[in-house]
Parts: C-alpha cells; structure tokens; sequence
C-alpha cells in the first residue's frame, strides 16, 4: 500500500479551480469544473460562486471539501487531486 501524499494548502482561484499545494512541495492549479458540472452530489457547489469558494482542508490534508446546507460533505481526495493535477499539466505542457 502506497502512502497518500498530503496537502498543505487550498485555495479557490475562480468558480471550479482550486491550487493546491502538497507536502512533497508540489503545487498545481486544479480544474474540477468538468467534475462538479454534473450530477446531483455537486449541485450545492454549482448554486454560486461563493459556496464553492468555501472549499476546506481536511485533517492532515487527506482531502478537500465543503458543507452544503444540510451539513454534508463534498470532498476530493488528495490522491485523486494529484492525479488529475499531473495530468492537467500533462495536457498544457503538450499544448504549448
């Protein structure tokens, strides 16, 4: 079993874009608005700007997340923010 690779800081940059940062020191800027444009668990983040920009780091930075109205969590493992992170990188260093 490999070990998650922590995050250290989230910070929403527009609505569906987050750059975080990671305990090895990676940092990247990570689009989920093909992510949260759908289905009814991402509805909460899709009502306004300002709820997704109240997106949280969770204890020892496993995860992102955020608290809809009913006090339910939405969250994003940092495993699968690294991944998607990476690739995204991926795809602008082959487009440039």
């Amino acid at each position: 079993m490999t070990e998650i690779i922590r995050m250290t800081s989230v910070e929403p940059i527009l609505y569906g874009v987050v750059k975080i940062v990671w305990l090895d020191g990676y940092e990247a800027v990570v689009d989920l608005r093909p992510v949260v444009a759908e289905g009814e668990a991402f509805a909460f983040l899709r009502e306004s700007p300002e709820n997704f920009g109240a997106v949280r780091l969770a204890d020892y930075g496993h995860a992102i997340y955020w608290v809809d109205d009913k006090g339910d969590e939405i969250d994003f493992g940092s495993d699968s923010l690294r991944r998607r992170a990476e690739r995204q990188a991926e795809l602008l260093r082959h487009a440039s």
